[in-house]
């Protein structure tokens, strides 16, 4: 008799996915007595503890760490191969992660690409700071991710995609900019940390010397806009953000160093990715400048 199952592996994953027992079971629709039985059996068969609990919440052991990277490949195989059998073509759900600069911007374009070449993809699309991002990544929360530079991609698969111009914004009237020691600044507005775009104004500002008083941490460029205008803060963002998803011309913007002005976005996956991935990176690598 086998150990495993491609069930036991849908429902192990759907634990991890789900952060618990009891939204597995809503998601499997199942109860969650069920969930808990058919993961103790399975450990039992395995002769090694997939979960131990920490606090409230239930965390991967070692074992389930490492068994987690292999469900996904068999249940991905397994979708594959009854894709090719009945020939539906490329079906399934592709949970993606973007900065949300990305998600306003520039991914409305390629989703709606996608969703006309590949009806049958749901996609399920999850926004935050780079460093979220990637942690959701590892955390295998999500497929893929578009991230910002700098970052961290040590084991993963990159594709740079767009350049984005980075500008630093004040409220209107402040002097012109051409060094951190020129800004009357008492606040930072940005995303919370992990936003890369964040770390380049810090690193710039100290670069110079200088120093905020404190970082205002805001949930939305329009959130950041507004903050800045009112004259609270300074902040620094894409300007494709500022022409197209938020009204910027109610701050004053400012070119940025070379070295700083210049950001591009990758996509950032692992290991080997599901059809309806690969079909996303092929149609990217079509749409690319």
């Amino acid at each position: 008799m086998r150990t495993i199952t491609l069930e036991d592996l849908q429902i192990f994953q759907a634990v991890v996915r789900e952060g618990g027992i009891h939204r597995a079971a809503e998601v499997l629709n199942r109860v969650p007595s069920n969930i808990t039985t058919r993961i103790k059996r399975f450990e039992d068969r395995l002769g090694r503890a997939l979960f131990r609990r920490q606090g409230r919440n239930l965390v991967l052991t070692e074992a389930g760490q490492r068994l987690l990277g292999h469900a996904d490949k068999m249940l991905r195989l397994a979708d594959e191969v009854v894709q090719e059998i009945t020939g539906i073509g490329v079906a399934g759900a592709l949970r993606l992660g973007s900065l949300e600069s990305a998600a306003a911007v520039r991914l409305p374009a390629v989703l709606s690409r996608f969703h006309r070449h590949y009806p049958d993809v749901s996609v399920d699309l999850k926004t935050g700071s780079t460093g979220a991002l990637l942690a959701m990544l590892r955390d295998h929360e999500i497929e893929a991710a578009l991230v910002s530079e700098p970052f961290d991609a040590a084991q993963m698969n990159t594709l740079p995609l767009f350049q984005e111009e980075l500008v630093l914004i004040t409220a209107l009237g402040h002097p012109p900019v051409s060094s951190p020691a020129e800004l009357e600044i008492g606040a930072v507005a940005a995303f919370p940390h992990g936003c890369s775009y964040r770390r380049c104004l810090l690193e710039w500002l100290a670069s110079g010397g200088v120093s905020p008083r404190r970082i205002m941490e805001l949930g939305s460029y329009h959130a950041i806009v507004a903050s800045v205008s009112a004259g609270a803060a300074v902040g620094i963002v894409p300007a494709s953000v500022l022409s197209t998803a938020v009204q910027g011309t109610h701050v004053q913007q400012h070119r940025l160093p070379q070295g700083l002005t210049q950001n591009c976005t990758h996509l950032v996956w692992q290991g080997q990715p599901s059809l309806a991935l690969q079909s996303l990176i092929d149609l990217l690598e079509e749409m690319r400048p």
